[in-house]
């Protein structure tokens, strides 16, 4: 079976409801990387000791590798050589991640205390979860406006 990429917003058949919901699945599939991510780059940075920037600038790096990660899986399950998926996967999710942790890094640097506390502690769950929160609702019109142009999300749509 032979998948085509969509190069723009025609053909896309997206009623207000249906590209609302999928910039939502988009937006949740973009949110586990970065939770995923974001979490283990806490809490390596934190038991290695390392400072804010150090520790933000893991969590970003691994919530980029784990989003790829997962937009990767089902591309390489439809069959699609490495090179494209990576093509495909960068163009599908950059903006998603790139925006979800600019939100969620720069809530968690204005909650008083949060990068202050340990793993341990119920507040910097409790930041990080809001923060989380906040970027997806922030992020899923970014990907519903991206999907609407046959960007971002939409390029990989075909091969889900």
């Amino acid at each position: 079976m032979e998948h085509h990429e969509h190069s723009g917003a025609e053909g896309h058949d997206h009623a207000g409801g249906d590209l609302t919901r999928t910039a939502i699945s988009a937006t949740l599939h973009c949110l586990t990387g970065c939770a995923i991510g974001e979490v283990l780059g806490m809490a390596l940075a934190t038991a290695w000791g390392w400072g804010d920037a150090a520790s933000i600038g893991l969590a970003v790096a691994l919530a980029f590798v784990f989003g790829y990660a997962l937009a990767s899986i089902p591309l390489l399950r439809a069959g699609l050589p490495v090179r494209r998926v990576i093509a495909l996967a960068l163009a599908a999710d950059t903006v998603s991640i790139l925006t979800m942790e600019i939100i969620d890094n720069g809530i968690m640097l204005t909650i008083p205390g949060a990068m202050d506390t340990g793993l341990g502690d119920v507040g910097f769950w409790a930041a990080l979860a809001a923060a989380l929160f906040i970027a997806f609702w922030i992020t899923v019109p970014v990907n519903r406006w991206l999907i609407s142009r046959g960007k971002g999300h939409a390029v990989v749509h075909a091969y889900h």
